[in-house]
C-alpha cells in the first residue's frame, strides 16, 4: 500500500529553506565570497575561532562597602551635630570589617536622643547596640543589607564595563557574572587583541566628585591642619592639588574639603569633550540626572560666593567660585591633556566602577591563530563527514544514501538554527558538531540493524521497515534526552567556550531526532513506494 508523502516532503522542503535562509540570510549573489560574507554575518564566530581578549576579572565588593559605610559615618556626624547631640568621634573600628561604625562620647543622658536619631535614620540597614549608661554605639550594617549591596556592586561593575565597552566600538561582547567565582566576571571581547589598552579602558577608576570646600590653598599638610585648630573633624578631609587653576596656585597646595560630596560620578547624566571658546582651556560639558540637578541648585543657592573643589582620582583638579546657582548642566574646565578630557568625559558617561578589579585570569587569541583553529575546525569537520557517509554507503549500501541525505539535513538545521538565534560558534562547538555528526550515525545505526534483522527473520519490507523505526524509536529518545540534560548543565554552569559546545551539541541532538526518524522515514516511505512486490529494500 502506497503511501501519501506530499505534506511530510513539504514540511521537509520547508525546513529546509528556512534553515538555509538562516545560514545565508540574503547574500549580495552567489559566489563563492558573497556567500561566505553573507555566512559570517549571520553566524557569529566566538573569541577562540576570531581572536580576542578572555578576562576574568574580581570585584573587590569591601571597597564598595567601604565607601558606603564612609558616607554613613561622615551623615551620622552631620545629623547628630544638627541635632545638637554631642560626641568626640565616629569612626570604623577594623578595617577587616568596613560594615561596623562605632559612635564615641555621647552624653549619658541624652542616650533616648541619640538611640532615636540613629534608629529613626539607619535603623533599615543597621543593627543599633549600645547606649544606656554608656556613651558609645555600635552601628552593624545587616546581612541582607550587605548581600545586597555586594550583589550591587558586581552588576554596576558589569553595567560600567559594558558601557565602556561600548564606546570602544566592540561587536558582540560577552560581559556577565562568571559563575565558577564568588563576585567575578567574565569579559570576553571579540577581535580585541590589545590586552593593555582594554585593561586601561576597563580599569579606569577615574571618579569625579564635587566637594564644599572649607579652606585653602594651603602650603602643606601641616599648614592646613594648623588652620583647622591642628585636628580634622570627622566631616571634612584633606586633598592635594594635582595641575594648574585659574588661580596660579602651586602644584603642592592642599585644600581642607567637605567629605560627603555634593554630586559624584553616578550623578552625571552625559559628558562631553569641549574647549572653552573664552580661554582656550579644554573642558567637559555635563549634564545632571534631575535629582541630582536639584541637590546641586540647592547647594549653589545657598552658597554664592564660596569655592567648590572638582575632585577627580582622589586630587583636587579645580577649584572655582560659585557665581550663581547651577542646576542640571554646566562646564569643568581645566588644564586637561587632550586624553585627559577625553577619559574624564567617558568616564562621566559611564559612570564610575563601584569598585576596583583585580585580574584573576587574562588571556589573548591572536587572529591569526582563530584562523588557524576555524581552518583545522572545519577539515576535521569535513573529514569526519565524509568518512562517516563513505561508511555508511559501503555498509548500507543504498539505505546509506537515506543516511547521507540525513546527515546533511541536520548539519543545515544545525547552522540555520545558530543563524536565527544569533548563537556564537566557538571551537569546541566545532567538536560539538563533531560530536552530532556520530551521535546522527548512531541513531541511524539503530534503526538500520533493526531493520536487517526484520528482514532476514522473513519480514516483508514495508513490516521490516515498520518494525525497525517502531522499536528504535525508543531507544534513540532516550540516549538524546540524557544526553541534552548533560548539555543543558554545561551551559548553565560553564563558561563561554564550554557553553559554545553545550548550545551546538543541543541543537545538533534536536535536529537528529528530526532528521533520523521523521527525514529518514519518508525517504523509507518514498523508496518502498517504488518497490515490487516482494522486493527487498537494500541494506
Amino acid at each position: 500500500m502506497k503511501k501519501n508523502l506530499k505534506s511530510k516532503v513539504l514540511l521537509i522542503v520547508a525546513v529546509l529553506v528556512v534553515c538555509v535562509y538562516g545560514i545565508f540570510g540574503v547574500p549580495a549573489g552567489v559566489d563563492g565570497k558573497s556567500l561566505t560574507d553573507a555566512m559570517a554575518k549571520r553566524i557569529h564566530l566566538g573569541l577562540d575561532l576570531r581572536g580576542g581578549t578572555h578576562l576574568i576579572l574580581q570585584v573587590v565588593v569591601s571597597e564598595a562597602v567601604n565607601a558606603e559605610t564612609d558616607n554613613t559615618a561622615a551623615r551620622i556626624q552631620q545629623d547628630l551635630k544638627t541635632a545638637n547631640l554631642g560626641f568626640s568621634q565616629v569612626y570604623k573600628p577594623d578595617p577587616a570589617r568596613p560594615q561596623s561604625i562605632r559612635v564615641e562620647g555621647t552624653a549619658p543622658e541624652k542616650a533616648s536622643d541619640v538611640r532615636s536619631a540613629l534608629e529613626s535614620k539607619y535603623g533599615n540597614e543597621y543593627d543599633l547596640s549600645g547606649g544606656g549608661n554608656e556613651t558609645s554605639w555600635a552601628l552593624t550594617m545587616k546581612p541582607l543589607v550587605l548581600s545586597t549591596l555586594e550583589k550591587k556592586t558586581v552588576q554596576q561593575a558589569i553595567e560600567s564595563i559594558r558601557d565602556r565597552v561600548d564606546s570602544l566600538g566592540v561587536s558582540e561582547p560577552l560581559i556577565q557574572e562568571y559563575g565558577l567565582g564568588a563576585n567575578q566576571i567574565l569579559v570576553e571581547l571579540p577581535g580585541v587583541d590589545d590586552l593593555e589598552r582594554v585593561k586601561d579602558i576597563i580599569q579606569s577608576t577615574a571618579r569625579l566628585e564635587i566637594h564644599a570646600v572649607v579652606g585653602g590653598p594651603y602650603k602643606d599638610e601641616q599648614e592646613a591642619l594648623a588652620s583647622q585648630g591642628g585636628t580634622l573633624p570627622g566631616d571634612e578631609e584633606l586633598k592635594s592639588f594635582s595641575g594648574m587653576m585659574a588661580q596660579g596656585s602651586s602644584s603642592d597646595s592642599v585644600y581642607v574639603l567637605q567629605k560627603v560630596s555634593v554630586v559624584a560620578g553616578n550623578d552625571f547624566r552625559s559628558a562631553d569633550p569641549g574647549t572653552d571658546q573664552n580661554t582656550g582651556r579644554r573642558n567637559v560639558r555635563f549634564t545632571l540626572t534631575n535629582e541630582a540637578g536639584d541637590r546641586f541648585y540647592d547647594y549653589t543657592s545657598k552658597n554664592v560666593g564660596r569655592s567648590m573643589a572638582v575632585v577627580m582620582s582622589d586630587k583636587v583638579r579645580e577649584v572655582a567660585t560659585i557665581e550663581g546657582a547651577i542646576r542640571d548642566s554646566g562646564e569643568i574646565a581645566g588644564s586637561f591633556t587632550p586624553d585627559e578630557v577625553t577619559v574624564l568625559s567617558k568616564m562621566l558617561r559611564t559612570g564610575a566602577l563601584p569598585a576596583s578589579l583585580k585580574y584573576y585570569e587574562t588571556r589573548t587569541v591572536g587572529a591569526s591563530l582563530g584562523a588557524d583553529s576555524i581552518r583545522k575546525g572545519i577539515t576535521a569537520a569535513i573529514v569526519g563527514v565524509l568518512v562517516v557517509m563513505a561508511f555508511m554507503l559501503v555498509y548500507y549500501r543504498g539505505s546509506g544514501i537515506n543516511a547521507d541525505l540525513a546527515l546533511f539535513l541536520n548539519l543545515v538545521i544545525l547552522l540555520g538554527f545558530m543563524g536565527f538565534s544569533g548563537a556564537t560558534l566557538t571551537l569546541p562547538g566545532i567538536a560539538g558538531v563533531i560530536l552530532t555528526i556520530g551521535m546522527g550515525v548512531d541513531s541511524n545505526v539503530l534503526i538500520f540493524e533493526r531493520i536487517r534483522e526484520e528482514v532476514r527473520a522473513g519480514k516483508a519490507a514495508s513490516a521490516a521497515v515498520d518494525q525497525g523505526f517502531g522499536h528504535a524509536w525508543i531507544t534513540i529518545v532516550d540516549t538524546h534526552v540524557t544526553t541534552i540534560v548533560s548539555a543543558a548543565i554545561l551551559f548553565l554552569f560553564g563558561s563561554g567556550p564550554v557553553k559554545g559546545f553545550a548550545v551546538t551539541l543541543t541543537i545538533g541532538l534536536a535536529a537528529n531526532l528530526f532528521t533520523a526518524v521523521f527525514v529518514s522515514r519518508v525517504i523509507f516511505d518514498a523508496h518502498l513506494n517504488k518497490l515490487k512486490p516482494g522486493e527487498l529494500v537494500s541494506i
